[in-house]
């Protein structure tokens, strides 16, 4: 997809954070947009950010319905006929250390991270496959791909979004499907205020390194540019977390002595 303009893009997690701001940048490159969330007064307020755009559906939606992903795209495909990219960004994050961690709160995470996505997914990518082509994007993290403390649950289910959208690049590239996957690290986002604590319960705190972390303008920029380039994955963040996924792919040992050391809610250091 070199170019958005009247491209279909639907959104997922449009209310906030990198969804948000995704809506408001494919809006100015002329896409025709698709917001989903679960609060419709917050995607109403995002579509008038997106005052560039001449053609918006709002569409709320829990992910983790699994049971509606086939309705949903109905209702997608009655007011525009087609799917040219499925942005999804919906998830929810975790800070709480595996030992304190009640078994809800992983269940909670896989149902959002994982089977809201891989469900929507497999709902869109015959539309797809039938229309010749289409482009699914999925955001995941840098923990998708090593695993960082207090993050177990989450860094699980971005692994398996991992397996899963490699898997669909394997089996689909020949049919004109492509492929994304963001490795994000910490984006100036609310993201940790609604991460889940060991008992399942939403922190309210904004980590350090949150805080200090890029802005969702810049990340989407990045996130277009390595769309336009045709990335199958893409590692989205500043040089420490760039650094940390290369060092442990080469040196797996190295990364766990460095990781050890790093405060979970801080500023990541290496």
């Amino acid at each position: 997809m070199r170019t958005f303009d009247q491209k279909v893009v639907w959104i997922t997690g449009a209310s906030s954070g990198i969804g948000k701001e995704a809506a408001i940048q494919f809006s100015k490159l002329g896409g025709r947009l698709v917001l989903s969330a679960r609060r419709q007064e917050a995607l109403q307020e995002v579509a008038k950010l997106c005052s560039y755009s001449s053609d918006i559906l709002i569409l709320p939606y829990d992910v983790t319905d699994t049971d509606i992903a086939k309705s949903m795209v109905n209702k997608v495909l009655e007011k525009f006929g087609r799917i040219d990219l499925l942005f999804q960004s919906a998830g929810i994050s975790q800070r709480s250390y595996a030992l304190d961690t009640e078994f809800s709160v992983y269940r909670k995470i896989m149902e959002v991270n994982y089977f809201g996505l891989v469900a929507l997914s497999q709902a869109v990518l015959p539309h797809m496959v039938a229309a010749g082509g289409g482009h699914l994007l999925t955001i995941s993290s840098v923990v998708g791909k090593f695993g960082f403390s207090a993050r177990s649950a989450y860094s699980a289910s971005k692994h398996a979004l991992h397996g899963y959208m490699e898997s669909v690049y394997l089996e689909l590239k020949d049919q004109g499907i492509r492929t994304t996957l963001v490795c994000a690290g910490p984006v100036n986002t609310p993201l940790s205020i609604s991460a889940l604590d060991a008992n399942g319960h939403p922190t309210g705190v904004m980590d350090e390194m949150q805080v200090k972390g890029m802005s969702p303008q810049k990340c989407v920029a990045d996130i277009l540019r390595a769309i336009q380039r045709d990335k199958r994955e893409v590692v989205v963040g500043g040089f420490a977390e760039k650094l940390g996924v290369k060092i442990h792919g080469w040196f797996p040992a190295l990364f766990l002595k460095l990781a050890s050391k790093q405060d979970p809610r801080g500023e990541i250091k290496l």
